[in-house]
C-alpha cells in the first residue's frame, strides 16, 4: 500500500487538500476535523483497508501520523 491512498480518504473524508501539511494534521487541527468527520474518516479507511478498528484506536487515531501507527497494528503496511 502507498500513503497516497490514506491521504486521499483523508482528503475525501475531510475536504482538504493534497498540499495539507501531514506531519501536523492532527484532530482539531482543522475545522473540518471534527467528531463527525472523524467517524466518516474511519469508517473509509476501514472499507478501504478491509479492517474493523477497535474502539480504543478510533479514540487513539488523532493525527494522521496516529493513523498510520494505528495502521500497522492491523497489518496495513506502507511503502
Amino acid at each position: 500500500m502507498s500513503q497516497h491512498q490514506l491521504k486521499q480518504i483523508f482528503i475525501d473524508s475531510l475536504g482538504i487538500s493534497d498540499d495539507t501539511q501531514w506531519d501536523t494534521l492532527a484532530y482539531r487541527s482543522i475545522e473540518q476535523w471534527d467528531s463527525v468527520a472523524h467517524m466518516q474518516l474511519v469508517g473509509e479507511i476501514e472499507d478501504a483497508f478491509d479492517i474493523m478498528i477497535d474502539t480504543q484506536d478510533v479514540i487513539d487515531m488523532s493525527s494522521y501520523n496516529e493513523t498510520v501507527r494505528i495502521l500497522g497494528k492491523y497489518g496495513v503496511e506502507f511503502e
